[in-house]
């Protein structure tokens, strides 16, 4: 329901930007997986950091031009299902992120996709109990870190608006103490739309 309610006044406000500044903008939906330094299975520390490579990372996006080829966006992902850390812990990270972005068309059916920009990884630890605030209550507890945001894409549009795009991200984690390197690769593929022509 949180998600819902986030993410309902960010369609609105892309909705009118787009009116606003009557040019394209993009939503889109994908599946992707994630890739960093392994584990070190010779570690002797008790609970040594774990690699976040793998598992199903489902994301929506969206973004719109402010001027020819240059816009704004931003992106969320999350891992489909609970991973375990060290066999004991489960977690689930979340990657978000807003973005500066370059559009270039590279013909009249692909468009690349740049974008480099800011957000966080939000990894939930859950629990067997549940903490109440005077807000809500969760069975989880989460670590957010500060991060960059590198990426590319292309474009390819199959009938009208409708386009696939397959894509490559790279953040750069800060103080990610709790898994095994800063930089964690995610790459995958959306499908989506672009109103406003292409």
């Amino acid at each position: 329901m949180r998600k819902l309610t986030f993410l309902a006044p960010l369609g609105v406000m892309f909705l009118l930007a787009t009116t606003a500044f009557g040019q394209q903008m993009d939503f889109a939906f994908g599946l992707s997986t994630t890739h960093a330094k392994a584990a070190d299975v010779n570690s002797t520390l008790p609970f040594p950091p774990v690699s976040l490579t793998g598992g199903i990372y489902p994301s929506i996006s969206g973004d719109f031009l402010l001027k020819k080829n240059l816009g704004i966006g931003g992106e969320i992902s999350w891992r489909g299902g609970q991973a375990n850390y060290d066999l004991s812990q489960p977690y689930r990270p979340i990657f978000w992120d807003f973005d500066a972005m370059y559009l270039p068309k590279l013909g009249p059916h692909a468009a690349a996709e740049l974008s480099a920009g800011i957000g966080a990884e939000s990894t939930r630890f859950y629990s067997n109990f549940v903490n109440c605030s005077a807000f809500s209550c969760t069975n989880y507890a989460t670590s957010t870190h500060f991060l960059g945001q590198f990426g590319a894409g292309l474009k390819f549009y199959a009938r009208g608006g409708l386009f696939v795009r397959p894509e490559v991200h790279l953040y750069v984690v800060n103080n990610n103490v709790e898994f095994t390197s800063p930089y964690v690769v995610r790459y995958g593929a959306s499908i989506g739309y672009t109103f406003g022509g292409h």
